[in-house]
């Protein structure tokens, strides 16, 4: 399980008059160093990180993917109009494991987060489902970087484009969105 480093308030120890400012700063609803969005603003960062691992991983795929149609597929000739059918459907292959890491990479973006609304915050507690999000997320990165590493491993873009439906089932990406997509359920009931 990944660890968070806690950050102090700078608020707790200043002067009266800090203080006061402080007050009326968080009057007009602003508090920067409220846990909650202190975990608000983890989880973004998480997931921003999270998608930039499946980024660099398609975009790894995408190179190798160039490199072997310039190799495999070269230009029609009067001899050989059409492409070879094998290596179309290996291109085929490419194409759609790098529409599964794009489709995964969105779903992480524009997952699901707790809404902010504060009429709700006097009835809840959601530090608590917050922590959790920020477990879950831990658990995701750790997902995301086996993933980008067995991907970006890879030399060949035939055999990765092959392996892709394993390595998506074995990084544990797609448990650990239905895992957040849980606690959230669970806040919402």
């Amino acid at each position: 399980m990944t660890e968070f480093k806690a950050v102090a308030n700078p608020i707790d120890s200043a002067g009266s008059t800090k203080q006061f400012l402080s007050n009326l700063f968080y009057g007009w609803g602003y508090n920067f160093y409220r846990k909650e969005n202190q975990l608000r603003a983890d989880d973004l960062l998480v997931r921003a990180k999270i998608s930039e691992m499946l980024v660099a991983a398609r975009a790894h795929l995408a190179d190798l993917e160039r490199a072997w149609r310039r190799e495999h597929l070269p230009e029609p000739t009067r001899e050989h109009p059409y492409a070879d059918a094998a290596a179309v459907a290996s291109v085929q292959q490419m194409q759609r494991a790098q529409q599964l890491i794009e489709a995964l990479e969105l779903r992480v973006r524009t997952v699901g987060v707790p809404e902010m609304d504060r009429i709700n915050q006097r009835h809840r507690n959601e530090r608590d489902t917050l922590e959790q999000l920020v477990s879950v997320d831990g658990e995701l990165v750790l997902a995301a970087k086996g993933f980008s590493d067995a991907a970006l491993a890879q030399g060949d873009a035939a055999a990765l484009a092959m392996q892709m439906p394993d390595l998506l089932a074995q990084s544990g990406l797609e448990s650990g969105l239905a895992q957040r997509q849980q606690v959230l359920s669970a806040l919402a009931g």
